[in-house]
């Protein structure tokens, strides 16, 4: 059983690789803002949801607190809420915190062109959402895709982000050969989720059909603190060739949720996904190629901004490496890589699982900012 529960969670996010005190825990609808309000009081006890016009498209953001911009990018299949736990955190410490919708998810715009998710789209969007709040400069932090997003705007725009907080998905520069080729090549007829997703229309048909049944296994499959030994139900669909089924049945069906998941924060998720629908969110995965093809310019390109890494030890994203081997990773092109967080206890939702220690080490990296590189 261990090594079959090994095989799907490799199965599930390894793929990343080749790319790049604890808040509110409630699943209620936070209250709304008004496109003109202004940055929500430290005080209050839920963030403020209001839409502003950003890089030409509406965007949802969450936001909390007052001083320095603090701009948080979530992952796949996340929204906002994924950074429930920090927004709090980081208001009562005196920082502006914002989490936006990216585009495609919840309340933000979703364009109707595939080419309307490539990673300059991507990008321009994080700088928009300066501009439309009226800040030069931020602190960039991403998990998931959100990292990978946050990687390449600090490179596309590195006088407007003065320091980055890379979560789950390591970084060593641009490959020379397309990171899509490399999955479809060394994948063949198997099924992977990456190259399942290029197909147009296929899984966000599986996906809208049951967003309950994909998310709450989902998140439960690459956690850490569900062990081979809990109550879940085996995989429906144990073939590993792609002709065999979608995703949500490749997944184990955990028969209780992880204690960092309440049964409001699924729901909160759910109600996102059957608003939006998945398609937005897996549109990002159809630029992987071109997002390859289309930056030729990051080829050797280093970040100079102070950067610190954080994932979960329990991560299937960095396949067991150790600080000593992620910071080899990416030291060339993290030129000030300050230090690299690896929680015991969490897998891959690491600032959702451990709350607690995400927000301790994101305000140390914070407060740190301005001193010297030692």
């Amino acid at each position: 059983m261990r090594q079959r529960t090994a095989t799907w969670r490799a199965v599930v996010i390894c793929a990343a690789t080749t790319v790049v005190s604890a808040g509110c825990t409630s699943g209620a609808e936070p209250r709304a803002g008004t496109a003109g309000s202004g940055a929500a009081a430290a005080s209050q006890a839920e963030p403020t949801l209001r839409i502003i016009e950003a890089n030409g498209i509406k965007i949802r953001i969450a936001e909390m607190g007052k001083g320095p911009l603090v701009l948080f990018l979530h992952g796949f299949p996340e929204s906002w809420y994924s950074w429930r736990h920090q927004l709090p955190a980081l208001a009562k410490a005196g920082y502006h915190a914002v989490a936006p919708d990216l585009r495609g998810y919840g309340k933000s715009d979703k364009p109707p062109a595939v080419e309307d998710y490539d990673i300059r789209h991507l990008a321009a969007d994080a700088v928009g959402v300066l501009d439309a709040l009226g800040e030069k400069t931020a602190v960039l932090v991403g998990h998931d895709w959100g990292s990978i997003i946050a990687w390449n705007t600090i490179l596309m725009y590195p006088d407007r982000f003065t320091a980055l907080v890379p979560m789950s998905v390591p970084y060593s520069g641009r490959p020379p050969v397309s990171p899509l080729e490399t999955m479809k090549t060394a994948m063949g007829d198997r099924f992977f989720y990456i190259v399942y997703f290029q197909e147009p229309g296929v899984a966000e048909a599986e996906f809208d059909k049951e967003p309950r049944e994909f998310l709450s296994r989902i998140y439960p499959a690459v956690a850490a603190d569900l062990t081979p030994e809990a109550p879940r139900d085996p995989p429906e669909i144990t073939d590993p060739k792609r002709s065999a089924g979608g995703w949500i049945r490749r997944l184990p069906k955990a028969r209780q949720l992880p204690s960092w998941l309440t049964q409001k924060d699924l729901d909160y998720y759910v109600a996102e996904f059957t608003g939006s629908g998945f398609r937005g969110a897996i549109n990002l995965y159809r630029n992987w190629h071109r997002n390859w093809e289309i930056t030729p310019e990051l080829t050797g390109k280093t970040i100079p901004q102070p950067v610190h890494f954080i994932a979960g030890a329990q991560d299937a994203v960095i396949r067991g490496a150790n600080e000593e081997q992620l910071r080899a990773s990416m030291g060339a092109v993290a030129t000030d890589l300050r230090g690299i967080t690896l929680i015991q206890g969490a897998g891959h939702w690491v600032q959702q699982e451990k709350a607690t220690e995400t927000n301790a080490t994101i305000l140390t990296f914070l407060a740190s900012l301005g001193k010297s590189k030692t």
